[in-house]
């Protein structure tokens, strides 16, 4: 799956010489933490996030008066407290390797750039967290599993068959490193499968259950 199925398209965003209140206002109200910052001719030239802003706003135990204090405020422009150092992605850039970006780079979004680049989207670690709720299948009933699989050919073929095997219908499957060595990590979940005959059938091959339960 590519960004371009996940991003949010059309972001909001805002100008460098958005204030500062007015960029607090509209992150309040459209519920988003980042706005990329676009020049007077539409291009990307910075991030702002909630973070920044807050950071810029004024201590409560500051000894100015409110008026002095909106004053201030009134002042200061998203250029000023933007980050200029932009790290983006492509609309056909993998979902995985945008969440690597992210990780590596410790930030929370990525404006998504077509090939004139021009912004078209942003993809969040929120839409991350929703891709991995359904990688796993967290909003489906069913039998969740966590196994200990021998990290050979053909295992993943002779699991799908067990299920199937038993009429079973699998719902989620997701492979993570194990620190055993020869041994990989399932997350499984499936529907319409005895749960002992399941069992039975994964140990049959060799598979141990770390944990079952329903969810």
């Amino acid at each position: 799956m590519l960004v371009k199925a996940r991003m949010t398209p059309n972001p909001v965003t805002v100008h460098e010489d958005t204030s500062m209140h007015e960029a607090l206002r509209l992150m309040r109200e459209r519920k988003v933490r980042r706005l990329p910052v676009l020049d007077t001719a539409g291009k990307l030239v910075g991030m702002v996030s909630e973070k920044d802003l807050l950071y810029a706003s004024p201590s409560p135990a500051t000894s100015l008066s409110t008026f002095e204090i909106n004053y201030l405020i009134a002042q200061i422009k998203v250029a000023q407290l933007m980050s200029k150092t932009l790290i983006t992605v492509g609309e056909d850039t993998p979902l995985e390797e945008a969440a690597r970006i992210m990780v590596d780079n410790k930030v929370g979004g990525l404006p998504v750039l077509d090939t004139a680049g021009n912004l078209v989207g942003i993809i969040t670690e929120t839409d991350l967290f929703r891709i991995f709720l359904e990688l796993l299948g967290a909003r489906e009933r069913g039998l969740r599993l966590t196994l200990l699989v021998p990290d050979k050919r053909g295992m993943l073929a002779s699991l799908a068959g067990a299920v199937a095997g038993l009429d079973g219908d699998i719902l989620a499957l997701g492979t993570f490193s194990s620190q055993q060595p020869g041994q990989a990590l399932l997350a499984m979940k499936v529907r319409d499968v005895d749960r002992q005959a399941l069992l039975d059938a994964l140990r049959t091959l060799g598979i141990e259950v770390v944990d079952v339960r329903e969810a």
